[in-house]
């Protein structure tokens, strides 16, 4: 985050502090005043935080290799033997 992204995240934490306070004059010791003085006091403890020590940042996402699954019948005989673990019964021998 550059430093003017963390310039302007401190100016919309000011801003919200600003309007809960309006909000208090208004509406004196609420409990979802308290709630939301709460919830800003948070918020400028993880900018705090954010601002000292920043997580890593994330690369641009690389796109994903398709992998192309044909809809065609596949060899039966490939699962000859295979357990039946799951399906609700015992093995069985396969059919063709």
């Amino acid at each position: 985050m550059t430093r003017s992204e963390i310039e302007e995240l401190r100016y919309a934490v000011g801003q919200l502090r600003h309007c809960v306070g309006t909000l208090r004059s208004h509406y004196g010791d609420a409990n979802s005043i308290r709630r939301l003085e709460n919830d800003l006091d948070r918020l400028a403890i993880d900018a705090d935080e954010f601002e000292h020590t920043p997580p890593p940042e994330v690369g641009a996402k690389r796109q994903q290799e398709v992998i192309y699954v044909p809809d065609s019948k596949s060899d039966e005989a490939a699962w000859m033997g295979a357990q039946d673990e799951g399906l609700g019964f015992h093995s069985r021998p396969r059919t063709k």
